[in-house]
């Protein structure tokens, strides 16, 4: 359900076909937390943990509601929205995760605040090139009118500094929260490690972006990094994130 909530906006062309899936997920939702869930593979999967951990709803309802929000394709007025955007999505995903391993523990919920609006910004610098392909553009609009860049200069692939300097800005946000999340380390539970893994596949791409001096177009950027699996059980096995 996971990956379903998050692709509803990238599988569908049609605002109006979003929204019926949003509904559907709400209304399953709904059925799981009355113990009538749908004969559908994941509903009752879902169904099945929750008889085992309770969570809370609110989280999913986080979730689909800003999803639904972000269906008109509008671009965040700034990197503050985005943040929020990432905060009830992402981070919200984060929370569920923490409750179904059995953390309830306030540096653990920090981390995942942070790690969470570090991963919302990472997707959205990651899928520009794609986005641009369709003729949108999802960047914080402040950040750009900071640097006299126009929606256009990303719709046209343009590479000049003040590009590359709105995708430096807004890269540095996502590793500023990375940093933070990090420095919970040791206050949080080992047990909620194995929820923040994607920590490593973050940094692996903000250290690739930066190697290419902030291009975001650069073809490097569309490669799968055949170490990642490495990386992810090495920080797994130091008990790190």
């Amino acid at each position: 359900m996971w990956n379903w909530l998050r692709l509803v906006k990238d599988s569908v062309s049609e605002k109006t076909i979003g929204l019926m899936r949003m509904e559907f997920w709400r209304k399953t939702v709904d059925d799981i937390y009355s113990d009538n869930p749908p004969q559908q593979p994941v509903a009752i999967e879902l169904w099945k943990v929750k008889a085992k951990c309770y969570f809370k709803k609110k989280f999913f309802f986080n979730v689909y509601s800003y999803r639904e929000k972000n269906l008109d394709d509008k671009p965040y007025r700034n990197i503050q929205e985005l943040e929020n955007y990432a905060e009830n999505t992402q981070s919200s995903l984060l929370y569920l995760t923490l409750e179904i391993l059995g953390v309830k523990d306030l540096h653990a919920d920090h981390a995942a605040s942070h790690i969470g609006k570090a991963q919302g910004i990472v997707t959205c610098l990651r899928a520009t090139p794609y986005h641009g392909s369709r003729r949108r553009v999802f960047l914080p609009m402040e950040i750009c009118m900071l640097h006299g860049v126009s929606q256009e200069d990303f719709l046209r692939q343009n590479q000049a500094k003040n590009v590359r300097d709105v995708i430096y800005d807004i890269a540095s946000q996502a590793h500023l929260h990375l940093k933070h999340a990090r420095s919970f380390h040791k206050s949080v539970p080992v047990k909620a490690f194995p929820a923040f893994l994607q920590t490593v596949a973050l940094e692996d791409y903000l250290k690739k972006i930066q190697q290419v001096d902030f291009d975001i177009f650069h073809p490097s950027l569309q490669q799968k990094n055949t170490l990642l699996p490495l990386s992810l059980y090495v920080q797994s096995w130091r008990k790190r994130y």
